[in-house]
């Protein structure tokens, strides 16, 4: 018996039409479906190309609750990560990210490449390409985090280089 992969992730949100709205905008999920609790919504987003039900689950909990204090004072998780088939997708979601304030972040793990963004709650989540297993060197299994170069990245790979997905 094996884990093999994430189905879904489910969020807590001030805002289930705010924040899928940014979902659908910039990182091309698209609605599924949606419920009524009884005043609250909950939306379900697929992610493009998924053969899943629902990818993301958000479900709305109202504007007056306090941010998230995991990793600061509480635990708590961090952060999601999607993987991306190529390094093309990752530079387009740098520009639309980049473009919306949402951007916090990027690095180069040595076997994958990442952009780290923030929801409209400051809830992070991850970006990442996964390098192909053949093109790997000793040198990317030793970098743990160093700054991201993407076009770097795209000269050295391709931009359309398909990256390590599984499914």
């Amino acid at each position: 018996m094996a884990v093999t992969r994430l189905n879904h992730a489910v969020l807590y949100v001030r805002s289930a039409e705010r924040t899928a709205a940014f979902f659908v905008d910039h990182l091309d999920f698209e609605v599924a479906s949606t419920i009524d609790l009884g005043g609250r919504a909950g939306i379900f987003l697929r992610a493009g190309g998924s053969a899943n039900d629902h990818d993301l689950a958000l479900f709305s909990m109202g504007d007056q609750l306090a941010d998230s204090a995991a990793g600061r004072a509480t635990v708590g998780l961090y952060h999601l990560a999607w993987e991306v088939p190529t390094l093309a997708d990752l530079a387009t979601y740098y520009a639309s990210l980049s473009a919306a304030g949402a951007l916090a972040g990027w690095s180069d793990h040595g076997v994958s490449k990442s952009l780290y963004a923030k929801d409209p709650d400051g809830l992070e989540f991850e970006l990442m390409w996964a390098v192909p297993q053949e093109l790997l060197t000793e040198a990317d299994a030793l970098v743990s985090v160093a700054p991201l170069d993407l076009d770097a990245e795209i000269a050295r790979f391709g931009a359309d280089t398909p990256g390590r997905i599984t499914a």
